[in-house]
């Protein structure tokens, strides 16, 4: 068993800061530095840092011989990534005692990539995943340290999911490095089929009507705010939709996708591929009307 487990904490963001509070307050930890992502502002991280004497660092290739170097003389027993953005290399996976773990927001061998809780929504996931892994340099692909699971109801919305995951990544990540306290833990290789998803980019929250309705719920739920949420336009003018819902008993029938059946003071129905949905939280700089259609891609 070593006296203090020694880290060096590539992290960025909410989810970087929840673990921080975590490993700062157990006196078995030490940071030997916190290093953010190039293009961050992270001011968070930055007082953190400076409040507990913590070196704090910026570079734009981790991989270089200069950053390596000036690693080095931390002589970390392990290194900590939490939602940083660069891609490790092998020189600098390797370099501390016990390597180089990762905590990933998917439900490792699925999921692997970017934007999981995004995509775990659109595919009508019954549950998502957090998992703590060694890295190499796949993508996501080490060997397991810890994974756990979290129920996704229909209540569940990317809001939701993204609190759920602030919470327990911290707790997880903080619970495998725990782990290392007695030297680096056995990590279990991952089996089955594995898949990438990709990054979500502009355009992607362009909603299709021509869908089934609990395909658009799906998607309306997986991108509401924080996210950009749904977008759809009627005669050209944009509309922001945040929140949709899913009528169990509405009938299965054709009509024109995309037309608006009904309003009232609620919101107003849809019809969708298969039936309808009713759209309840949305931001329109106009006026809408029973028989104006949105416009189909």
């Amino acid at each position: 068993m070593i006296k203090r487990l020694k880290i060096g904490y590539f992290a960025d963001g909410k989810w970087g800061h929840n673990a921080f509070d975590k490993l700062v307050s157990d006196n078995e930890i030490e940071i030997g530095f916190v290093c953010v992502r190039f293009d961050s502002n992270d001011e968070t991280l930055y007082r953190l840092a400076k409040t507990y004497n913590i070196d704090y660092l910026k570079h734009k290739n981790i991989n270089s011989k200069e950053f390596i170097q000036s690693v080095k003389k931390y002589n970390c027993d392990l290194f900590v990534s939490m939602s940083f953005n660069q891609i490790f290399k092998s020189e600098i996976l390797n370099l501390p005692k016990f390597k180089t773990i990762n905590c990933h927001a998917g439900k490792l061998p699925k999921y692997r990539g970017r934007n999981i809780l995004n995509w775990v929504l659109i595919n009508d996931e019954k549950e998502f995943g957090i998992t703590v892994h060694y890295m190499d340099e796949g993508i996501d692909t080490g060997d397991i340290i810890l994974q756990k699971t979290f129920c996704i109801k229909d209540d569940s919305t990317y809001e939701t999911l993204l609190e759920v995951a602030y919470k327990e990544c911290a707790n997880i990540l903080y619970e495998a490095i725990c782990m290392f306290k007695k030297g680096a833990p056995k990590g279990i290789k991952q089996s089955g089929i594995g898949f990438y998803c990709s990054q979500r980019k502009v355009g992607d929250e362009i909603l299709d009507w021509n869908q089934n309705s609990r395909d658009i719920f799906n998607f309306v739920r997986a991108i509401c705010s924080p996210g950009p949420m749904a977008r759809a336009f009627i005669a050209g003018k944009e509309m922001k939709i945040n929140k949709v819902i899913e009528l169990k008993k509405a009938v299965d029938y054709r009509c024109i996708v995309g037309a608006i059946l009904h309003i009232d003071k609620d919101g107003f129905l849809v019809k969708t591929k298969d039936s309808f949905v009713k759209i309840v939280e949305f931001e329109f700089d106009g006026k809408i009307k029973i028989g104006d259609r949105f416009d189909i891609k």
